[in-house]
């Protein structure tokens, strides 16, 4: 079988690739097909991951042992077949390709050719130019602070639930542990 994979962004708007690939290829040979597709450097630690319906995270499959616990399942991409892993059409996942920011690409199982097979993986659409492979520190540092300021102008003064609280209510050196109920009223 062929199955063919749709590539999406949600920071380049018209990036798209589609990739096919025979179903007993394994995972780090979709991985070394992104990467031809994109330009990218294989020097990240990337990993796919297999989504629900929903786009949320299920099981990884990683580019490298990770050392994970023992009663876990780990998934190795040189190790891991494509078609164990995905059997039906729509199936999504995503691939992190810059870990340190979490970026990923959407992926779906967009085709699968029955009765056919492949040899080597090859892209068989390139729209658009990929985002770049990885931000720099001080880009990731902006682009979180403008998450978490932009979080926080959605507090307000409101936000601990009382009009009433007052930081000068609060005298930590007037706490007093002698007069701390007992924690077995409480049933601990």
């Amino acid at each position: 079988m062929i199955y063919k994979f749709r590539l999406l962004s949600d920071e380049v708007e018209d990036f798209r690739r589609d990739i096919e690939i025979d179903s007993d290829a394994t995972f780090h040979d979709l991985h070394k097909a992104i990467l031809e597709a994109t330009g990218y450097n294989d020097d990240q630690m990337t990993s796919f991951f297999l989504c629900d319906d929903r786009w949320e995270k299920e099981q990884e499959i990683t580019l490298e042992d990770m050392g994970t616990r023992s009663d876990e399942d780990s998934w190795i991409m040189r190790d891991t077949i494509i078609g164990d892993m995905i059997e039906e059409e729509k199936q999504h996942l995503l691939y992190v390709f810059d870990p340190l920011a979490d970026r990923v690409f959407f992926i779906e199982l967009s085709k699968i050719k029955y009765g056919e097979n492949l040899e080597a993986a090859r892209c068989t659409k390139s729209i658009g130019d990929a985002p770049v492979q990885t931000l720099d520190f001080e880009e990731i540092m902006k682009k979180s602070n403008t998450v978490v300021s932009s979080d926080l102008d959605d507090f307000d003064d409101d936000f601990y639930g009382s009009d009433g609280y007052n930081d000068d209510d609060l005298d930590p050196d007037g706490f007093d542990i002698e007069n701390i109920a007992d924690p077995s009223s409480y049933g601990y």
